[in-house]
């Protein structure tokens, strides 16, 4: 079975163990996930299955550039991974208010740049920073490009502060708590992270893994919730080719089409068959299937 899977992914699981579990599902052995989510982290998390896989290449570069995310914080407490999972380092008494708050996030939504958090997989000297981390490294974290669309408090429930964010890739929510709290003149962590968009998919289509184990367990139609290969490919342009065309494609070979240079979706008889490039006028096979 070729396809995307939506999951809503529940805490406490890494995102390449959910795409083992849904990858056994199908009776397939290769598998994606298109995007990560934290350990504690829940919401979308789309699985490629067989191959699928060729497309998330293409699903990441051509699919916008925005994430959302709802997210709850705890001011006074501070951990060594910025959320609840970690272990606490440092407490202040000090709370700010909701007006506080409001001006921190139109703060950070201004700002083109982050810190990444320690406790992350970006790449220091060769190594994972959570490695470095877990092993008493002292790591200076380098300000990376990011964008910030809409950063919003939600309001208040018990002592958990709400929060909504449209980011772009490579944004860290632990560090937009730490920064809005920083902003207030205290600490936080973060209490929860739940992605509901990203790459063109929508939380309105995820399946909880539960849901998809206990249908398969009484042999319901699983593969009639996996979506096309195409399925987030939308913004790239579709060339049809015709019978003769698509075997020469397939095989590899160069076809003349004429067009605007770029990638493009390719189709035979409605099928599709795969990405290719067309340059001065000449459709070359990208990823092929």
């Amino acid at each position: 079975m070729d396809g995307i899977i939506i999951i809503d992914k529940n805490t406490g699981l890494f995102s390449r163990r959910i795409g083992t579990r849904v990858a056994r599902m199908f009776g397939e052995k290769k598998f994606g996930h298109i995007g990560t989510l934290d350990e504690m982290a829940t919401g979308v998390l789309p699985i490629a299955i067989g191959n699928a896989t060729k497309m998330i290449p293409f699903i990441e570069e051509n699919t916008p550039n925005k994430k959302e995310y709802l997210f709850g914080l705890r001011f006074g407490i501070e951990t060594d991974s910025l959320d609840i999972l970690g272990n606490e380092i440092n407490k202040s008494d000090i709370i700010p208010n909701e007006d506080e708050i409001r001006t921190a996030c139109e703060q950070i939504a201004k700002s083109d740049f982050q810190i990444p958090p320690i406790y992350s997989a970006i790449h220091v000297n060769g190594k994972r920073a959570y490695d470095l981390a877990r092993h008493g490294e002292k790591i200076e974290m380098k300000p990376r490009p990011i964008k910030i669309y809409e950063l919003e408090y939600t309001g208040k429930s018990g002592d958990e502060y709400n929060f909504r964010v449209v980011c772009s890739r490579g944004t860290y929510v632990r560090s937009i708590v730490r920064d809005i709290a920083k902003l207030c003149g205290t600490i936080a962590t973060t209490t929860y992270i739940r992605r509901t968009y990203t790459n063109g998919f929508d939380i309105k289509n995820a399946h909880t893994l539960d849901f998809l184990e206990n249908l398969v367990n009484n042999n319901g139609r699983i593969d009639e919730y996996l979506m096309q290969l195409d399925c987030a490919l939308g913004d790239i342009p579709v060339i049809n080719l015709d019978d003769k065309d698509a075997k020469l494609y397939k095989n590899g070979g160069f076809i003349k089409t004429g067009g605007n240079d770029g990638f493009y979706r390719v189709y035979s008889n409605k099928t599709f068959i795969g990405i290719g490039r067309i340059s001065s006028g000449t459709l070359k096979p990208k990823r092929t299937l």
